[in-house]
């Protein structure tokens, strides 16, 4: 090989190695922007219940109590056929009173009343006959009415000398023994808790009051350990002036071991009422304010002022920002700035949905 064709072939080297290296780089170059973005978490702006989060403690309360007790006095109670904790049924007897010596006097009274009677019998059709005077009739004719109406008021005691249930439901308290006289006071001898039902009436800060509403799911736990759904039934209308408290009263499933006066604590979950709301984690907090990161149909990130209100469940209402539908960036929001291109993570945005 002569010194000229040595040269040529270096040259001719040197050549398809540079063309070998423009070729790469353009081939980097060309690479779609997407094929290169970060991969990140991505959620979307929801019409949803706002979760709770909202807790609050109170007691145990009968949601309605029946107080049972005697209109009668003097006389004694001869059995008692209901103590506390017992399951009764309206109408059920609960005591009797010694009705003796009331049905002596009822069959005294039915005497007297049917000689008062057959008294007006007798002057019937004599009015104006000149036989009697009318003032004679007439008193016949109110003895007669006078003796029955007492004859009834004695049957009509006779009839209360037994006690029964006004109301279905537990006896929580019992208040009458055996042999005691009644005495016609306001100490009532039984309570009942009308069908056993028990709530909790608890106690709820202002500001939370709003996040509150009727038919809302809500956990209780109690003292013990046990946990026990219920749906809030009532909503007071008004906040205590001094503790700043508002009462809430949570309807609970008939159980034996919901005793009123008991303690429970009450956590508060999804609201019946549906808002614009996006998760917790989507939300940028900023010197000026706060962001989230809208993703268009591009896959590019746009940062987004919002304005939030209320929180609860891993989810803030949205007052102010993009329509429900939007995605946005979770988790990751910090690390992604306004043009980027973004690559979203599909399962995230499922775990996200559910």
């Amino acid at each position: 090989m002569t010194t000229r064709t040595a040269l040529a072939a270096m040259i001719l080297i040197a050549s398809t190695g540079l063309t070998a290296c423009g070729d790469k780089k353009d081939k980097d170059a060309s690479k779609p922007a997407a094929a290169q973005a970060r991969a990140v978490s991505v959620g979307s702006v929801e019409t949803r219940p706002l979760g709770g989060g909202v807790e609050a403690s109170g007691q145990l309360v009968s949601r309605e109590e029946a107080a049972v007790g005697s209109e009668l006095s003097g006389y004694r109670v001869a059995r008692l056929y209901a103590d506390e904790g017992d399951w009764v049924r309206a109408g059920q007897p609960l005591a009797q009173l010694d009705a003796t010596l009331l049905r002596a006097q009822v069959d005294q009274q039915a005497a007297l009343t049917a000689q008062a009677q057959a008294e007006a019998k007798r002057v019937a059709g004599l009015d104006g006959q000149g036989v009697l005077s009318q003032e004679q009739i007439e008193t016949r004719r109110y003895q007669a009415k006078a003796q029955e109406a007492a004859l009834n008021e004695l049957r009509t005691r006779v009839s209360r000398m037994t006690i029964t249930a006004p109301v279905g439901g537990r006896i929580l308290q019992r208040g009458v023994q055996p042999g005691q006289i009644a005495g016609g006071g306001t100490t009532p001898w039984f309570t009942i808790a009308r069908d056993g039902l028990v709530e909790l009436d608890a106690e709820v800060n202002e500001a939370d009051l709003a996040g509150v509403r009727e038919g809302q799911p809500v956990q209780v736990s109690l003292p013990g350990g046990q946990s026990v759904s219920g749906v809030v039934r009532l909503v007071s209308p008004r906040v205590d002036s001094a503790s700043r408290l508002g009462r809430v009263r949570v309807r609970l499933p008939v159980r034996p071991d919901l005793r009123p006066g008991g303690f429970g604590r009450a956590t508060f979950g999804a609201s019946g009422a549906s808002v614009t709301a996006i998760p917790e984690t989507a939300i940028r907090y900023e010197a000026d304010g706060l962001y989230v990161m809208t993703v268009d149909g591009a896959n590019r990130a746009h940062q987004t002022p919002v304005k939030i209100g209320q929180k609860g469940g891993g989810w803030a209402q949205l007052v102010q920002g993009p329509p429900a539908g939007t995605r946005i960036v979770l988790g990751g929001a910090s690390f992604v700035t306004d043009g980027d291109v973004i690559r979203p993570a599909v399962a995230a945005i499922q775990q996200a949905a559910r």
